[in-house]
């Protein structure tokens, strides 16, 4: 059971707020929550685990217990790793909760694997499998299934949801793609979340010897995804979690200074809330 030392603090903040437009709340790894003005509330990625000691150590607090989220419309998987697909952060958030897990079909195979609906109460219609353009109506928000490029996993997925505020792109642990161009040009991003690391040693996950690891965007790489997405507010996830690849987002000012897009860098820390306000369009 996932216990978390900052008690209820940001659900209930969260169940709480009534943003004008569209709010934005970072949980950490590459979870976030979007709320819009009429209440919709959506999950991304939302992962409360440790990791697997000492190949993967949480180097931030796990900032809610799961059972503590009372208000959920969807939540959405970007790919089927551990810290994207989690039972024990994701699983007792359906189950209070009554909402829809979206993912492709890699990311569902994995809660069938695991028997979510085994250990918890849940039901099998609580499970879509979404692919490469669907669209999806979730409240206030039409969210888009687009591609992503991530090498490292089977069947990624990046999303678009718009509001009337604005809109916002979730990569997932997407590096730089074909793609970009195209979705760029088709949709008018405002904030863009894309997953930012360094490089480092990590123990392979067979032999445990430590191995040259990349599994994010580095500099070049997340400014070179943010341009060709035109997004204008770049905002950098996942840097913060994992021991060896954790990075400083400020020195990112420097890498897109010179390029068109982004505009602006959206830098925030665990917790934080950002807003895509409405009329601001």
């Amino acid at each position: 059971m996932i216990t978390s030392d900052w008690d209820d603090w940001l659900p209930r903040a969260i169940e709480d707020a009534d943003p004008d437009g569209v709010a934005v709340w970072y949980l950490g790894c590459n979870g976030f929550v979007l709320k819009g003005s009429d209440g919709t509330t959506i999950f991304i990625d939302p992962y409360l685990g440790l990791g697997d000691p000492p190949r993967t150590v949480r180097m931030i607090p796990v900032p809610f217990d799961p059972e503590d989220v009372a208000d959920a419309d969807a939540l959405l998987a970007t790919h089927e790793h551990t810290d994207h697909v989690h039972g024990e952060s994701q699983a007792p958030i359906l189950e209070g909760t009554g909402t829809t897990f979206y993912g492709p079909d890699d990311s569902v195979a994995v809660t069938r694997e695991e028997g979510w609906t085994d250990e918890w109460d849940l039901e099998d219609d609580q499970f879509e499998t979404v692919t490469e353009g669907d669209r999806l109506e979730i409240g206030e928000f039409t969210v888009h299934v687009e591609d992503a490029y991530d090498p490292d996993a089977t069947h990624p997925v990046s999303y678009v949801l718009e509001h009337d505020a604005g809109t916002v792109f979730h990569g997932g642990d997407t590096k730089p793609s074909e793609e970009f161009d195209r979705i760029g040009k088709e949709y008018d991003i405002d904030l863009g979340i894309l997953a930012f690391g360094t490089v480092g040693m990590i123990p392979d996950k067979e032999t445990r010897e430590p191995k040259r690891t990349r599994w994010y965007n580095d500099e070049n790489q997340i400014v070179e995804a943010a341009a060709s997405l035109e997004v204008d507010r770049l905002l950098p996830s996942h840097w913060d979690m994992w021991r060896g690849l954790t990075a400083d987002p400020t020195t990112l000012h420097h890498h897109a200074a010179s390029f068109p897009y982004p505009r602006r860098l959206e830098l925030v820390e665990i917790g934080d809330r950002v807003d895509l306000a409405a009329g601001s369009r």
